[in-house]
């Protein structure tokens, strides 16, 4: 009996944990309009702690410093890396001043509770011909793999995130103008210049084998599945792979591969680091640096390899 009546208790910690993340979720879409990855991330951590808590009865907005640093730790022993205990801890600090804002309590948790330190990683970038044999590697010949070429031309003519890409729709194509609207992080709308091989590969896939997909189906997604879907992220990260592969690139790979590529090959080519920023849309210039550090270690290469005395 005792054990049932603690289980009821502990649901109804948990019920009172996610009653919370859920108002705190909607606030910070409201107020900053973040996707929904983004706020997938903060209610799986959230959760999480807050499972967590819910073993000595204790809801999420009354985690005191001792709980936290409690979890890290244990989450730390586990495997998890800087770089996850750090969102982790972002998501939380983000948690408690709303909440605090909210009335719910009058101090912050994690206010002393220091961030691992984590190197900045740089995005391993691939080299222009790796780029052209990745473009090179799709059978055009088929409408899934003409399909597949235009996804990857636009890719790299335009540095978009995956979800842009597979969210892509005729609508958001001005041939007349070669560019793209894109409706990015926040809301922002950003116009993309797409260059003349991009729009030649689209103008053909519409003309033709995208019809072939859809036969008698209609949707508004660009780029249609067999099926006549929206292709999902995991699926356009499978055809990366495969036409990765096929080319023979070891280089480790990643959805936003081409992303990476088009940004550092602009910098390389003396493009402007605002110009970039705006073309990721990235909201902070700091978000953009990195590149020019891929772009510097990429001359240190060629450097080391033709000079001399390198």
């Amino acid at each position: 009996m005792a054990s049932t009546e603690a289980n009821k208790e502990d649901a109804k910690t948990v019920a009172r944990s996610a009653e919370l993340v859920d108002r705190f979720l909607d606030a910070i879409w409201m107020e900053r309009g973040l996707s929904p990855n983004t706020l997938g991330a903060y209610r799986a951590d959230l959760m999480t702690l807050g499972r967590g808590l819910s073993v000595g009865s204790k809801s999420i907005d009354m985690a005191d410093k001792a709980d936290l640093l409690a979890f890290i730790a244990h989450r730390v022993e586990n495997g998890a890396k800087p770089r996850s205990t750090a969102r982790q801890l972002s998501s939380f600090r983000r948690f408690f001043r709303y909440i605090m804002r909210e009335g719910l309590r009058d101090n912050d948790p994690t206010a002393d509770i220091e961030m691992p330190r984590i190197g900045r990683s740089l995005p391993q970038t691939l080299s222009e011909e790796e780029v052209d044999s990745l473009l090179n590697a799709p059978n055009t010949d088929e409408p899934l793999g003409h399909r597949d070429r235009a996804m990857l031309e636009v890719l790299y003519a335009t540095g978009l995130r995956v979800s842009e890409l597979i969210n892509l729709k005729q609508s958001q194509i001005n041939f007349n103008q070669g560019v793209l609207r894109i409706i990015g992080k926040g809301d922002r709308e950003r116009l993309i210049p797409l260059g003349e091989e991009s729009q030649r590969w689209l103008k053909n896939f519409i003309d033709g084998p995208r019809m072939e997909i859809l036969l008698e189906r209609q949707t508004d997604y660009l780029f249609p599945t067999r099926r006549g879907d929206r292709m999902t992220r995991q699926a356009f990260w499978h055809i990366i792979k495969r036409y990765a592969a096929k080319s023979g690139i070891r280089k480790k790979m990643s959805p936003h591969s081409l992303r990476h590529a088009f940004a550092t090959h602009l910098l390389n080519r003396g493009a402007d680091l605002r110009v970039v920023q705006l073309l990721l849309g990235h909201s902070d210039l700091s978000t953009t640096q990195i590149y020019t550090h891929v772009a510097r270690e990429r001359l240190k290469d060629l450097h080391r390899e033709h000079h001399p005395r390198g």
